[in-house]
């Protein structure tokens, strides 16, 4: 059989299959349920910087809440230096998951400023965490604010996180940046030790019979796999780091792309999510059936033979991909198509 092991974050992985962060990975018994059906790693669901700070606020509120009308009353509860503010129920879940599991834990923080809740990196790290994925979901509205002022936002709380941590660190990135491999490498020189591409942002929609803007989950699908693809294919050997990829992944076919682009990992949950945690152990199969046909012996083999540095076309990637891609169109001939 093809050795499908890889080592990702310096984790040693019996295969490319990742669970990235969702409602599956929030409790032990959806953690594994993913262990079981063949997940090499799991990333927790998020812990969000607004999490810790409403916690945070909660807690001072109960703390001075009636201390004007009795001065006895802060004497019911500890001092504030005793008490372990924020969601306790996620380190819970770190501990119990290194217990029960086999399969290295990836905490998940989600933050866009600098400030307290950075130090729960190390209270992942603490709980038994084997590694950290720093997702900094931020969206930049103000005008005045230079891409520059972004780029050093991500950057220095990348350096503040590692400040708290020894376990390897990798940053989930969006695509919107101007120069996405500038700021990947200032990532890795500060410190990151994997990239995390590409983040998918969840884009609000409109009712127009209630005239809200809400919320609506729409799931990833294969097509999407395209851009996270491109832009590893194009760092790879580059900027020299552990990639993962996410978004898009969906099939045998989408985690061998991700892996002759250059990736260590794929990372999968909306397949999950809607076909069925099963579908692990039914594309681990698919990998092995294609990987003999097409005479492969290991994952190794074919990490980065997509990439722009090796393929035989390195300008596919560029410019001139764009101009194929409109000429490739061809009219109709039948008449049939809208």
């Amino acid at each position: 059989m093809a050795n499908l092991s890889r080592e990702y974050l310096g984790l040693k992985l019996k295969n490319p299959i990742v669970a990235s962060s969702s409602p599956l990975s929030s409790s032990l018994d959806g953690m594994c349920r993913l262990a079981e059906a063949g997940a090499s790693a799991i990333v927790l669901t998020s812990l969000f910087e607004e999490q810790i700070a409403q916690e945070s606020r909660s807690f001072d509120h109960f703390m001075s809440y009636g201390t004007d009308s009795f001065s006895e009353a802060l004497s019911y509860f500890p001092q504030v230096d005793n008490f372990h503010i924020g969601p306790e129920k996620y380190l819970e879940l770190i501990s119990k998951g290194r217990k029960e599991l086999d399969i290295p834990i990836i905490a998940s923080l989600n933050g866009v400023s600098p400030g307290g809740w950075i130090e729960w990196a190390g209270f992942c790290e603490q709980a038994g965490a084997h590694a950290l994925e720093l997702n900094e979901y931020f969206i930049p509205i103000d005008p005045l604010i230079t891409g520059e002022e972004v780029e050093r936002r991500y950057v220095e709380i990348l350096r503040e996180v590692k400040k708290h941590v020894k376990i390897p660190v990798a940053v989930k990135l969006n695509p919107f940046f101007s120069s996405p491999a500038h700021t990947a490498q200032r990532l890795v020189d500060s410190g990151a030790d994997g990239l995390v591409l590409f983040n998918r942002f969840y884009q609000p929609d409109f009712d127009l019979e209630e005239l809200e803007v809400v919320p609506r989950l729409v799931l990833s699908r294969s097509d999407e796999l395209r851009l996270p693809l491109r832009w590893v294919a194009i760092m790879y050997g580059r900027v020299k780091t552990d990639y993962a990829i996410t978004s898009g992944v969906h099939t045998h076919i989408d985690v061998l792309k991700s892996i002759m682009a250059g990736a260590k990992v794929a990372m999968m949950a909306s397949e999950l999510l809607s076909e069925g945690v099963h579908r692990i152990g039914e594309i681990l199969t698919d990998m092995q059936t294609w990987m003999e046909k097409h005479e492969y012996d290991s994952l190794n083999q074919m990490e980065g033979s997509m990439s722009q540095i090796n393929v035989a076309d390195p300008v596919a990637f560029e410019r001139a991909n764009y101009m194929n891609v409109l000429l490739s169109w061809r009219a109709d001939p039948t008449g049939l198509l809208p």
